[in-house]
């Protein structure tokens, strides 16, 4: 469909999300009125969206992402009751700059970095560590959403033995570039992606400095007045009852630790397949990633952290299985409100792809590339799309097969444009869109996971993902004449 009217059912999506402050009502809007638009009748768009949202559980991928969501729920309901997380925290109060509210965003940005696995998992890590340490200081949880939101996705995209870096690799696979190797590729745009690795410094920055920018100043001094907690949907106490005061951080460490293993062995052993049909003689571990699942190998780390947390827990309490069966269903039951907007997420982007919104908004934006600004505008082209359809890897899976073929396409016609360049600027407005959508699931995981509104959450945000874009797009339009000469 080539009118401007694909795009707005996601432009109605998040036009409902900020006005009446319900993701899942808007999302649901958006997916409806989308169908009506791809069938041209009201009944039997009705009926289509309808077989959408059910359809969304026949693909494997979107499946295991709802499966693990649900799952880290009963993990972290788990260690939370049991006294995983405060054993972790008694740790931390050893020293002494975790008292401080620099040190407990210092904290959370620290953690986001190292729980690196999947940008879910992450959020959800980050949000049960950190939110009773803020709240303990006044930091408004605003301030922990936008942690979990900065040092989730960003830092997953640079690492290649997780989840993004399996998509992004089997992306870049499927462009057989001559002379270049998948993973090569990904290296040379990870020092590229400037607005990845603005993003995280500007966290840290933050963080050391104390300076709040726009809204978050409101939300800062909202909290010294009072407390950083606010009442919300996902308030802590309302959603989990009591943690226990003590505990072991074993109970949360191990598990943790346990699940990043396994995700890198996952990723290994769901890439056989791919080794076997290429008949390689000697295969590296880059032709296992190549082909590798993410999502799969990310629900095998959460099913084994939970297995061991769940051992873990019955020795320290000395065996009571039914009471770890009923916190695994409460934690699962915690979850089912991220776990629905990640199918109505998974849904609206179905219905874009149907409608090829993203295409659409592609096709308006190639006609104003040139060598100078193929980078720039990219990384707007893929914010717009990424905002639009509410999700990062759908965006890439546009963008990426139009962004590469374009840049050896213009550098075989005299005008060079670098390839990582044009690959780094597709994955980082990616992020950058997520980060400014009310619709985008990473952002939604990361309010509820902080405990804070969701519209909050995004116009808090916004100011500092507008800053490392403009940033980003100072140093694309420096950067890509500089390659260009360069080689």
């Amino acid at each position: 469909m080539d009118s401007w009217l694909v795009i707005f059912p996601p432009a109605l999506a998040i036009g409902l999300a900020v006005v009446t402050r319900h993701a899942i009502s808007a999302l649901l809007v958006g997916v409806w009125v989308g169908w009506i638009i791809a069938t041209g009748e009201l009944a039997g768009g009705t009926g289509a969206a309808v077989s959408q949202l059910v359809a969304v559980f026949g693909d494997p991928g979107q499946t295991s992402v709802v499966l693990f969501t649900l799952l880290m729920g009963s993990f972290l309901e788990i260690v939370k009751r049991c006294g995983g997380i405060a054993g972790f925290l008694v740790w931390l109060q050893r020293w002494p700059w975790t008292g401080t509210r620099r040190g407990a965003e210092l904290l959370a940005a620290g953690l986001g970095l190292g729980v690196f696995v999947e940008s879910t998992v992450t959020c959800l890590v980050v949000g049960s560590v950190g939110r009773p340490v803020f709240d303990r200081l006044g930091i408004p949880r605003e301030k922990l959403a936008y942690i979990c939101d900065s040092t989730s996705a960003p830092v997953c995209m640079l690492i290649p033995f997780n989840s993004w870096g399996a998509l992004i690799l089997g992306l870049l696979t499927a462009q057989s570039i001559p002379g270049t190797q998948p993973m090569g590729l990904f290296l040379a745009a990870v020092p590229l992606n400037f607005y990845v690795l603005l993003t995280v410094l500007l966290v840290f920055a933050v963080a050391v400095t104390g300076r709040d920018l726009g809204p978050m100043k409101g939300a800062a001094a909202r909290a010294r007045r009072q407390t950083g907690a606010i009442e919300t949907p996902g308030d802590d106490e309302s959603r989990f009852g009591p943690a226990s005061p003590t505990g072991q951080a074993r109970l949360l460490v191990l598990p943790l630790a346990a699940m990043v293993g396994t995700v890198f062995a996952g990723l290994t052993v769901t890439g056989r397949a791919s080794v076997r049909e290429a008949n390689l003689d000697a295969p590296r571990l880059l032709d296992y990633l190549n082909g590798a699942s993410g999502s799969t190998a990310v629900l095998w780390g959460v099913l084994v952290a939970l297995t061991l947390a769940g051992i873990l827990a019955l020795i320290a309490e000395r065996g009571q299985p039914p009471r770890l069966l009923d916190l695994a269903f409460a934690g699962a039951g915690t979850m089912l409100p991220i776990a629905t907007l990640l199918v109505l997420a998974f849904a609206i982007g179905d219905v874009c792809d149907i409608l090829g919104t993203g295409e659409f908004l592609a096709a308006q934006a190639a006609p104003h590339l040139t060598a100078s600004v193929a980078a720039p505008v990219a990384f707007l082209t893929t914010g717009l799309i990424a905002f639009s359809i509410g999700t990062s890897w759908g965006t890439f899976a546009i963008m990426i097969p139009l962004a590469v073929p374009l840049a050896l396409t213009m550098t075989a016609a005299g005008d060079p444009v670098s390839v990582p360049l044009m690959v780094s600027a597709v994955l980082g407005g990616g992020v950058f869109g997520d980060h400014c959508s009310p619709i985008s699931d990473t952002s939604l995981i990361s309010s509820v996971a902080a405990g804070c509104d969701h519209i909050d959450h995004i116009q808090t945000q916004l100011p500092y993902a507008l800053l490392a874009a403009a940033g980003t797009v100072v140093l694309y339009l420096v950067a890509g004449p500089v390659l260009a000469v360069a080689g």
